[in-house]
């Protein structure tokens, strides 16, 4: 072509060929730009979510193994040292919601860094704890900023993926989550063992300055899509006082004190519902559990799912180092055993949800689920190690088939303006659950130890709480299953 143009520039059919062959060729330019400027996008937002969906769950967990060294440290008895975790998820809950508005509002990367800033200097400061109210203090403001990256995080993610990738981008954010709980506990002992509990605390100031130069660095762009709006402070207070109400009253079971606060949860959990669906820009969209199935019960297949598992860890490593007599690197590795199985198989769950329906992946992990949960309530003093570490592996298999698909059916069955939503409810009925799943285990703890330090005199006791904890958490999660399955079709039918 150029070559014909040059031999007859007079020619002027050849000369507007000539454009136009230009004019192809950078529109083929700017396209390919185009794709590779997504495709950059891409991977940057899949990189700084899975290395912050990492922090949280590895302190989580590491935490929990190095319990008894926290409770050995500063002489405080079972129900306070439960406050340690519980706080943490309890600020997550409360924080939830009107960060995931804020994100929408003023921008999620400024709300995602703000709060890996946050989450960092407060554990940091951890390693300062002079007694326990300090570190409980602390916690809360851990939950604050970690609140402010799970929220903003997901929904970045979901909003640089399109639908027919999303799954498997969800599959990956789901197995970091499950890397950081696998190499929590062991990790989170070997410290405790030769450094001190306070060392895990002290790791986070380094994986936090990272993340933040990782998301400033790498992930470009911003995403504010209801910039203008208003913050719903009135229903984010009504929210959090509802939290702190139905908690404080699930903790304190059976005292008269604990009744009159769960009552309160209650009624101002109505006036939250109602103030949201009052005005005009709420912090939970609550018309979508409405008119929206998919979305409803998803959500609430969430919550009953984290409410029969997030325990498991916390009494599992508390039977391992008390009944057992394993020592806190010991008990972490036996408790490796699950999150390594989530963390192989979400990824695959993930990809295979982008083909075929979620609810019947998903419920076919919440039933394996329910299986060892029942086989947990069946364990005695001496049931052997790897009887243990093969159930929580039937377990890590189980919710690694829910998790990925459950979380990509809730996000996909909203409308592109609703990502901030959505990713704001389903982190928290993940955090309600969480939080429900702890209450419980306190409750239990109340019941048949009372205030006492778990020691041999109680151990009998000790195990009874375990045997019925369990039982009752198989009977809620077979619950769940019911909801997975009724949830309904998220694709038309021969997609």
């Amino acid at each position: 072509m150029e070559q014909a143009c040059a031999i007859r520039e007079i020619d002027k059919p050849c000369g507007w060929a000539h454009i136009r062959w230009h004019e192809r060729q950078h529109s083929h330019r700017d396209f390919c730009l185009s794709v590779n400027t997504t495709a950059t996008q891409q991977r940057s937002a899949l990189i700084v979510a899975t290395l912050t969906s990492f922090m949280g769950p590895f302190m989580i967990s590491a935490v929990n193994v190095a319990l008894p060294a926290i409770q050995n440290d500063f002489g405080v008895d079972a129900i306070l040292l439960s406050w340690v975790a519980t706080g943490y998820l309890l600020a997550v809950a409360v924080f939830l919601m009107p960060a995931g508005r804020m994100g929408d509002i003023y921008g999620r990367k400024k709300i995602f860094v703000t709060g890996l800033i946050l989450y960092s200097a407060s554990c940091t400061l951890a390693v300062l704890a002079a007694d326990i109210v300090w570190l409980l203090a602390l916690r809360v403001v851990q939950g604050a900023g970690a609140a402010m990256c799970v929220t903003t995080g997901m929904a970045i993610l979901v909003s640089v993926f399109p639908p027919e990738k999303r799954g498997r981008a969800i599959g990956f954010y789901v197995a970091a989550v499950y890397i950081g709980l696998s190499v929590g506990p062991f990790s989170g002992g070997l410290l405790t063992r030769h450094l001190g509990w306070r060392s895990i605390f002290a790791l986070m100031l380094p994986l936090g300055a990272g993340s933040v130069w990782v998301t400033l660095r790498f992930l470009k762009g911003e995403w504010a899509d209801a910039r203008g709006e208003s913050l719903d402070w009135q229903g984010s207070l009504l929210y959090a006082a509802a939290v702190i109400g139905l908690l404080l009253g699930a903790t304190g079971m059976p005292s008269a004190w604990a009744v009159g606060a769960l009552l309160a949860g209650m009624v101002l959990l109505a006036l939250f519902v109602r103030q949201e669906n009052r005005t005009v820009h709420p912090v939970l969209e609550v018309g979508l559990f409405r008119a929206n199935r998919v979305f409803a019960f998803s959500s609430l297949a969430a919550l009953i799912n984290y409410a029969a598992t997030y325990a498991v860890t916390f009494l599992i490593s508390l039977y391992l180092q008390y009944l057992q007599g394993l020592d806190p690197a010991a008990a972490g590795t036996v408790l490796m055993a699950q999150p390594v199985v989530m963390a192989v198989f979400s990824p695959l769950a993930g990809r295979l949800s982008d083909r075929v329906e979620p609810r019947i992946i998903a419920s076919t992990g919440m039933a394996l689920t329910v299986v060892g949960l029942a086989g947990f309530a069946l364990i005695g003093p001496v049931t052997p190690l790897g009887w243990i570490a093969a159930n929580l592996c039937l377990m890590g298999f189980g919710f690694a088939l829910f998790s990925s698909p459950n979380m990509s059916a809730i996000m996909g069955a909203v409308e592109r303006r609703h990502y901030g939503v959505a990713s704001g409810t389903v982190a928290s009925m993940r955090l309600m659950g969480q939080m429900a799943s702890m209450a419980l285990a306190t409750l239990m703890l109340a019941v048949f130890i009372g205030r006492s330090p778990i020691a041999p005199a109680n151990h009998p006791r000790f195990m009874d709480c375990i045997q019925t904890s369990f039982a009752v958490f198989a009977v809620i999660c077979l619950a769940g299953v019911y909801f997975s399955l009724s949830r309904g079709r998220l694709r038309p039918m021969g997609r």
